[in-house]
């Protein structure tokens, strides 16, 4: 139980897997581009995905399996299948009860994240979240992916609230690994199923649980349970 000692002004969302629940989706298209070029890609493959941004994605299956004309064109193929499922998009469980607490508490919000702007403004509008925000920053408009701090940073820069007190939100070890570097709390979520062990994102969060749904912020504090 959390006890009133992690203070928060700022929240920066993760998107994927963390407000939406859309790592079916991805995991999807990952089939859906292998099947196309005819391949199996191996377990260290798709570890190396889940770091990757969709162009790079692209560039990988067409430069290494001559996947389709050109990397513009891979990228055609998976911006078509993700537009489908963002359009109709669900929130993860607990999301719009955390954003509407931090509302309530006058935390500001940002969504960062390494999916392009135009899936995360219709995943936003879908699910009726978009209101929540004061940015919604890709990696692609800032040119750098979450293995660098630049979307994160942005994120912040248009709340106007101050690194220590602007908690990153993140289910991706690596992403948890930027913030931390870079000086951000960070409220991390396992998975064991999925590749994302509770030991491991105890050593990089300052708190972590397996859903948003025991998390609040109360009296200017972010809480877990």
């Amino acid at each position: 139980m959390n006890r009133g000692l992690d203070p928060i002004k700022g929240a920066i969302f993760d998107c994927d897997g963390t407000l939406l629940d859309s790592l079916g989706a991805w995991r999807g298209l990952e089939d859906e581009v292998s099947r196309l070029a005819g391949v199996t890609v191996t377990p260290e493959e798709h570890k190396m995905f889940t770091t990757f941004t969709i162009p790079e994605v692209a560039r990988y299956f067409h430069e290494q399996y001559g996947l389709a004309s050109s990397m513009e064109a891979v990228m055609g193929i998976m911006d078509e299948y993700m537009m489908s499922y963002y359009e109709r998009a669900h929130l993860m469980p607990g999301a719009e009860a955390i954003l509407e607490s931090c509302a309530r508490n006058d935390v500001k919000m940002s969504m960062a994240s390494s999916s392009k702007p135009q899936f995360l403004w219709a995943g936003a509008r879908a699910t009726g979240i978009a209101d929540y925000f004061s940015a919604i920053v890709s990696v692609e408009e800032v040119g750098a992916s979450k293995r660098e701090p630049a979307v994160y940073d942005r994120a912040r820069e248009a709340m106007g609230t101050e690194r220590a007190l602007t908690w990153g939100f993140e289910d991706a070890l690596y992403a948890m690994d930027t913030l931390v570097r870079a000086g951000y709390p960070v409220f991390g979520l396992y998975d064991e199923a999925h590749g994302v062990p509770q030991s491991e994102v105890e050593k990089r969060a300052r708190l972590a649980a397996p859903t948003l749904e025991s998390v609040a912020v109360r009296e200017g504090s972010l809480v877990v349970g």
